[in-house]
């Protein structure tokens, strides 16, 4: 590889690793700034107000234009599922990279 492809190569690099950086630092802001909301839908999940919500609309209380992903079971379960386990997969990669000791 001669000098003019390999500074081409690297300047690539450092593009795209530039764009990473920034875009992973705006969603991690984003992620974080959502965290208080994610543990208030987990105590509405778990607490009594879910359940007669729940209640209400099993009865047909509740008008039918309402949107109500909430209260399906799944919906609420999976995002909490999805949000531990990004958690952990974001130590992995952090520990990963401190125990090589790469950047």
């Amino acid at each position: 590889m001669t000098s003019i492809e390999r500074i081409t190569y690297m300047e690539e690099c450092l593009d795209v690793s530039r764009m990473a950086v920034d875009a992973l630092a705006n969603a991690l802001d984003e992620y974080i700034g959502v965290q208080g909301r994610m543990r208030e839908l987990a105590g509405y999940y778990g607490g009594d107000e879910w359940r007669n919500d729940f209640d209400a609309d099993m009865a047909g209380g509740l008008p039918h234009d309402l949107r109500r992903g909430v209260l399906s079971e799944d919906a609420v379960y999976d995002l909490l599922e999805d949000n531990k386990m990004l958690q952990a997969e974001m130590l992995e990669v952090v520990a990963g990279i401190i125990r090589e000791g790469r950047y």
